[in-house]
């Protein structure tokens, strides 16, 4: 989609015939998606769904029936039922985030694994469900939002420490992909090497043209996080780059950024 908004190679096509848009893999950038939906003036909406290989499909999802916003999900996938625990240990309520859970059974979930321990990776620590359940680690952090809406903040293994509080990279990464020069862009906490709080390092791929210096996108990025988010969250470093790490299905590495630091 950033290629086709770049080169405007879609921009002749036909549109009139699309009634929906499916999205899976990678989350979702929320200008992106308004782009796609304005080539059919705005009828068609994008259909999220997030699952993963070991549930045997998807936990969450849209759909054609309930109202559609950008980059959020409005219902459990068929069959699946679940649970958000915030940090401290409370079901989360409306304007919270916390940790999925899922509350088994359900048709596709792993019984075991070839290289791990399975209980150990999926059970073992997990609180307990509402009623009492056993609750299945999943390892996505998901904000309940009002009116019955989700936002998918990331993994669990992706949230990092900015001044004393825990936010997630694609929670981070929405907000700096709104800089007019940033095609896309990776954020990722790294510890600095003497200790000391988590510093914010943004991998940032520009827009074909850009005429871009670092120390001023990384004043503007500032700017745009003090503004949006929160005035302590501060850029310790944007590094430009031709194009991010992926693996085949797409998805950012952000590991291999942070292990480059």
């Amino acid at each position: 989609m950033k290629a086709w908004k770049a080169n405007g190679s879609m921009k002749s096509k036909r549109w009139s015939s699309v009634r929906a848009f499916s999205s899976t893999g990678e989350p979702s950038n929320r200008q992106d998606y308004l782009w796609l939906m304005s080539r059919t003036d705005y009828r068609a909406p994008v259909i999220e769904y997030l699952g993963g290989t070991e549930i045997g499909g998807g936990h969450i999802t849209g759909t054609m029936v309930q109202p559609a916003s950008p980059s959020t999900f409005t219902t459990m996938a068929l069959g699946i039922d679940s649970a958000i625990v915030t940090d401290d240990g409370e079901f989360a309520g409306d304007n919270e985030a916390g940790e999925l859970f899922l509350i088994p059974p359900s048709i596709g979930l792993s019984q075991t694994l070839l290289n791990a321990n399975h209980d150990e990776v999926y059970y073992q620590g997990c609180p307990a469900g509402p009623a009492g359940e056993v609750l299945r680690r999943h390892g996505d952090r998901i904000k309940k939002l009002s009116r019955g809406f989700y936002k998918v903040e990331g993994r669990m293994d992706d949230t990092m420490n900015l001044g004393g509080i825990k936010v997630g990279s694609l929670e981070l990464e929405r907000v700096l992909e709104m800089h007019p020069h940033i095609s896309e862009c990776a954020a990722v906490g790294v510890a600095p090497p003497d200790g000391g709080a988590e510093q914010l390092v943004v991998y940032v791929v520009t827009n074909p043209g850009a005429d871009v210096r670092t120390d001023e996108m990384k004043a503007d990025l500032d700017r745009r996080l003090s503004r949006s988010m929160n005035p302590l969250f501060r850029v310790s470093e944007v590094i430009i780059m031709d194009e991010l790490p992926r693996t085949a299905s797409n998805k950012l590495m952000r590991r291999k950024l942070q292990e480059s630091q």
